[in-house]
């Protein structure tokens, strides 16, 4: 036979081109659904797990890239990374525990009190007893020691671990009663890598490394091998299960602007700025949080910030470096600390503001919530520090002693604004149990 014969017919070839095409169409149609798996899902059984519906995008749902693989001529996008990556590239810890549905109530334990089994217990007993779910723990302290072991390869953190309790064990028994955990990472105070690393912080003329009247050094914001430590601590928190980063002492120094300009120290990124700079300070503050953020991001944990009080009030610190608008763009949770006994006398209109508990948190909620409405788009939601102890180093008759009544007095008032998340604060982690939590 010649090969003439051996043709296929002219309809067979056009069959089996189009089966050819629709094949293609499928492989490409099974392609895109294998990538935006995750967020069929989460379309499907989405649910937002604060009241606040304005908090930002979740871990989870991961942020959208902008790199695309362009074809040359039209600038036409040809594939476009998935908004919604595969899990694989996360690196979330397999401990399983949820976003309380009620909100975030919870008080903070000290590295000292999570090691002593007395206090250890009594708090644990109290979240079992009342409406309490949540609770923040130094992970990282005032002094900069790391307080549990961390699944790091960083030197440095293990180097500055002193060990006051198992977290590995802690994790099952948050677990198991599904107590959320919110590592508190003190940020830029930190005596111990200031120690190993002088040219993290600030010097004195003399080359002394300079401290603060409690005799307790900063690191120099403006220097990003802190971030690194920083976040390498935080990353090792959020491996071990803790579910909210929250980083506290996130600022300059109280009065920094009184002083930094006599102090040595290098700027960086930001030298352009000037040591006297309110500005400068302000976006390394805001650009750390940045950076920690993306940093965290695989990692599924929520990011949060704990600032003054005043600063929502006035806007922006000029000497610490927080400008409330910027970090609420900018983190998942912000968590202002408007303890009544932190205000001066006359502020809000009160002679003694510690007396005025219910009187302080709502005054205060009105100028914050103002603050939100007037920033477009998503941000972060509140999520205050209140005040559950007694501040005796007031003058006698500007305080008073904090029971139950008082802190129900600050909760109802947040709960006035539309807030149903808090964090309560007493050094000692003594918290009374009658209250209406």
């Amino acid at each position: 036979m010649s090969k003439q014969e051996y043709r296929r017919p002219p309809h067979r070839r056009r069959w089996l081109q189009i089966s050819a095409a629709l094949l293609c169409l499928l492989a490409v149609l099974l392609i895109i659904v294998f990538f935006n798996r995750d967020r069929f899902q989460n379309q499907a059984g989405q649910s937002s797990h604060t009241n606040n519906t304005n908090q930002v995008a979740k871990a989870e749902k991961a942020e959208v890239s902008d790199q695309e693989l362009q074809i040359n001529e039209g600038n036409q996008a040809l594939l476009r990374v998935p908004s919604v990556k595969p899990e694989r590239f996360y690196k979330a810890s397999q401990v399983n525990i949820a976003y309380p549905k009620e909100g975030v109530r919870g008080i903070y334990l000290s590295a000292h009190g999570m090691g002593t089994p007395s206090i250890l217990e009594r708090n644990i007993n109290l979240l079992d007893s009342t409406g309490l779910n949540s609770v923040v723990i130094d992970v990282k302290s005032d002094w900069g020691s790391i307080a549990t072991q961390l699944p790091t390869d960083n030197d440095l953190v293990k180097k500055n671990e002193e060990i006051t309790f198992n977290g590995q064990e802690m994790m099952q028994t948050f677990e198991e009663k599904q107590i959320y955990p919110i590592a508190r990472i003190t940020t830029f105070k930190d005596t111990y890598a200031a120690q190993a690393h002088p040219d993290w912080s600030f010097k004195k003329s003399n080359g002394e490394i300079w401290s603060d009247a409690g005799g307790q050094t900063f690191l120099n914001p403006y220097n990003k091998d802190v971030w690194a430590y920083v976040v390498d601590v935080a990353k090792g928190a959020a491996e071990l299960g803790f579910k909210d980063i929250q980083f506290d002492y996130v600022r300059f120094p109280e009065g920094f602007e009184n002083f930094g300009t006599s102090l040595v120290y290098d700027m960086g990124d930001y030298a352009h700025y000037g040591k006297d700079s309110v500005e400068g300070r302000c976006q390394a503050i805001t650009d750390f949080l940045a950076y920690a953020q993306k940093e965290l991001r695989p990692y599924g944990v929520d990011v949060s910030a704990d600032i003054f009080g005043y600063v929502t009030t006035i806007g922006s610190a000029p000497g610490i470096g927080q400008d409330f608008t910027d970090i609420a763009n900018t983190v998942d949770v912000v968590s202002s600390m408007i303890y009544p006994s932190h205000w001066s006398n006359g502020d809000f209109g009160f002679t003694a503001p510690d007396l005025e508990p219910y009187g302080v948190v709502d005054n205060y909620m009105d100028v914050e919530d103002l603050r939100l409405e007037k920033i477009d788009g998503d941000h972060a939601h509140s999520r205050p520090w209140l005040q559950a102890f007694t501040a005796s180093y007031l003058a006698n008759g500007t305080y008073q002693e904090y029971t139950n009544v008082e802190i129900e007095e600050q909760i109802q008032a947040l709960r006035d604004h539309g807030v149903y998340e808090y964090l309560l604060w007493n050094a000692a982690n003594d918290y009374p149990s009658n209250v209406d939590y």
